[in-house]
């Protein structure tokens, strides 16, 4: 009885993770569409100066930004009780915590239209990074 109990809080653990997820797709880029026909001075007053600037030819240019998301993993604890010859015995399994880092760009398209430059179009994020 105890090991499906185990069992259906790791299948509600899994569940709850990929609902978590599916909640959070889209984030960045609903934010970043936000921007589609502004000037990119509003993008720059939010995010500070991009790191790449790339000359994409037409009158286009890509302006990139790069950020490195840093989080703390946890480590799990786990345990069941095991039948033996001399009994039962509570054994604990254990998964230490780490350090997570994700690079993520996040690129915005302008053309320029006089001595401004305005927010096109946008490429979505990794997944990892919404």
């Amino acid at each position: 009885m105890r090991r499906e109990s185990l069992q259906k809080i790791r299948r509600t653990h899994s569940f709850l993770a990929l609902a978590a997820v599916v909640l959070l797709a889209g984030c960045a880029s609903q934010i970043m569409k936000n921007y589609v026909g502004g000037p990119l001075e509003a993008v720059i007053l939010d995010y500070g100066p991009p790191d790449n600037v790339i000359e994409i030819g037409g009158g286009q240019r890509a302006y990139q930004w790069r950020r490195v998301n840093t989080e703390a993993v946890t480590g799990t604890t786990s345990g069941e009780i095991r039948q033996t010859r001399h009994g039962e015995r509570y054994e604990v399994s254990q998964s230490p915590g780490y350090i997570k880092e994700t690079e993520c760009f996040y690129t915005f398209f302008a053309r320029a239209s006089g001595t401004q430059w305005f927010v096109t179009n946008f490429r979505r994020p990794q997944l990892e990074c919404e």
